[in-house]
């Protein structure tokens, strides 16, 4: 018997409340309140994200952030420091129990990413894994993702580019100098690209193929969070993800 996903459509949301869907979905997952879930979200206004190991202030420009409307939050997940664009990408999350998923990390990146790779396909796009937690087009990266398993509960959530503004990036991490030059810029964009680089589809096109990939050959059910889930999320977005205790906590 399959295992049946629901699946949150597309949704806008601040940086804050994201990060706690994300952390309230792991709760009631791990309850078996609900279903393994898979969501789709867009970021308003822009922000960055680092990971949960990292300290704001050594890698994040706040000063830079706070006069371009920037938020910033902490992840629960590792890795690093990632700038999320309106326009700019798509971001997904699965939380499932681990046992749906292989024990090995890799192979389980390997598994999710599968799903990116099967979605950017369907527009032409011919996309490879790149271990650890990469999908890339021709060398360059277009997905980044990161995981974290808590409770017998997997949280992959990652990021599929759409188009990208190295230089702003730039502006709002904490780089040398040396690494601003327009020598280094272009160095990135050699090894970082959008979608709309090698397909000529608006970002609801992207979203669609992604759905699509995400949904081959599994049964789902199209759904919203419960009364209670969004109430737990509604908390935690205030409680904790918009708080300097989190978010500076390191």
């Amino acid at each position: 018997m399959k295992m049946e996903w629901r699946v949150i459509k597309l949704e806008m949301h601040d940086a804050y409340q994201n990060m706690a869907v994300d952390n309230a979905l792991i709760d009631s997952v791990k309850s078996g309140m609900s279903a393994p879930t898979m969501r789709f979200y867009r970021w308003k206004p822009s922000a960055v994200s680092i990971g949960s190991f990292q300290s704001m202030r050594d890698e994040v420009n706040v000063d830079k952030c706070k006069e371009l409307g920037v938020s910033c939050v902490r992840r629960l997940t590792g890795g690093g420091a990632v700038y999320h664009d309106t326009e700019g990408e798509i971001t997904y999350s699965v939380i499932a129990p681990e046992k749906l998923f292989p024990k090995n990390i890799i192979e389980s990146y390997k598994t999710i990413c599968g799903w990116i790779i099967d979605g950017l396909s369907l527009v032409g796009v011919h996309a490879e894994f790149a271990p650890i937690n990469d999908v890339v087009v021709s060398g360059k990266k277009v997905s980044g993702n990161a995981q974290t398993r808590r409770d017998g509960v997997l949280l992959q959530h990652g990021t599929v580019l759409y188009k990208t503004d190295v230089s702003k990036m730039f502006s709002l991490l904490n780089v040398s100098k040396e690494k601003i030059s327009d020598k280094a810029i272009k160095s990135v964009e050699e090894r970082v690209a959008g979608v709309s680089a090698y397909a000529d589809i608006g970002i609801e096109q992207l979203y669609e193929s992604l759905l699509k990939g995400f949904l081959a050959g599994k049964d789902f059910e199209f759904d919203t969070l419960t009364e209670e889930e969004a109430s737990e999320a509604d908390r935690l977005s205030i409680d904790v993800y918009s708080t300097d205790s989190w978010n500076f906590s390191r």
